[in-house]
């Protein structure tokens, strides 16, 4: 994936309040906002983002999510490469989105404009 960058770490979280209360007094991670369905945190050039527990994305699991300077051009290059797309791009949040599996089938997320 040409010119990717980390852009989250999504951990999937039983108890939102709990969990920004460790983050941000306990581990000191300075606070960008709260919300009780997503809250992100300063880490450098990554967002640690916390988002309540589904599912199918039980408490304690993570996800990556890359940021890429063109999301239309990454799909097809990683469907080229027979990468297992679960959604393609998709307008939210003022960017496109696109989820794709990993090696080991867990859902990554890469977006762009």
């Amino acid at each position: 994936m040409s010119a990717a960058a980390l852009a989250y770490a999504i951990k999937y979280v039983a108890d939102m309040d709990q969990a920004v209360r460790f983050h941000r007094d306990s581990l000191g991670l300075a606070l960008r906002f709260a919300s009780p369905f997503w809250t992100e945190f300063e880490t450098g050039p990554t967002i640690l983002a916390l988002h309540p527990a589904t599912q199918q994305n039980p408490h304690g699991t993570c996800r990556l999510g890359f940021r890429v300077p063109d999301i239309e051009s990454i799909y097809a290059e990683l469907q080229d490469r027979g990468v297992a797309f679960s959604a393609p791009p998709t307008p939210m949040h003022g960017q496109k989105i696109a989820r794709f599996l990993d090696s080991d089938g867990t859902e990554c997320s890469v977006s762009g404009g």
